[in-house]
Formats: C-alpha cells, sequence, structure tokens
C-alpha cells in the first residue's frame, strides 16, 4: 500500500497531464411556486474543472451497406473528490475542441484519480 505522500505525489503527476477543462450539467426537476408544476431544466454544477479526455479506438472501421462505424472507449480522468452523476451531461474542451458527451455509469474512483466512461451526447433521456 502507498503512503500518503506517495499517492499525493502519484496525483500531482497525473494531474500534470490534465490539458482541457469540462463543465458537467445536471438535467433537474423544478417546481414552479405557484401552479406546482415541474418541469426540467438544466443546471451547471461544475465548471472549468481540469481533466483530460481519453479516446480509444478498440476496432478498425466497420462498412456495412449504409454505415460505416468505429468503437470507441471514451474516458475522461477527473480528481477523485469530484462527483459526476450517471446522467450527466459533461462537455470537455481540449487541445482547441470542444464536444459534449454523456455519463454513462458509475465512475471508478481511485486515491489519486477517477474514470468516468463516456458517450456522445445526443440528447436528454
Amino acid at each position: 500500500m502507498l503512503s500518503k505522500a506517495q499517492v499525493l505525489k502519484a496525483r500531482k503527476a497525473i494531474e500534470r497531464m490534465y490539458t482541457g477543462t469540462c463543465k458537467v450539467t445536471e438535467h433537474q426537476k423544478v417546481k414552479s411556486g405557484a401552479s406546482k408544476l415541474v418541469t426540467y431544466a438544466d443546471k451547471v454544477v461544475l465548471d472549468g474543472q481540469p481533466c483530460r479526455l481519453s479516446v480509444k479506438t478498440s476496432e478498425p472501421a466497420r462498412q456495412t451497406e449504409s454505415v460505416a462505424s468505429i468503437a470507441q472507449a471514451i474516458k475522461l480522468f477527473l480528481a477523485p473528490e469530484i462527483t459526476v452523476r450517471p446522467g450527466s451531461k459533461v462537455t470537455v474542451a481540449q487541445d482547441g475542441v470542444t464536444a459534449d458527451y454523456r455519463c454513462s455509469g458509475v465512475p471508478a474512483v481511485y486515491p489519486t484519480h477517477q474514470e468516468i466512461v463516456l458517450e456522445l451526447f445526443e440528447r436528454w433521456a
């Protein structure tokens, strides 16, 4: 097991590789006061958080009759104390490119960082 000093050193080394920033938006219920009507609104819960996006292509492109498909694994690396709920919209700006993703599950949290599997964001579920 690593000492606290070793974990801190490893975390600093990992965080030096963070070249992007992210914004996390949740689609939350909002109840109006008078009519008690429940609607949904987007709420930014985190903005400007340093991160790193990793995209791994696991298979070569496959061509079917109508469309070509590529299997990709998209992971977001963040500090371990940050909370990103499944289903949240995550906007990542890295290397001059900004894209929207959806948090597809529960993060894998380690003492030095966390890894969140993402999918391209199409619309709110």
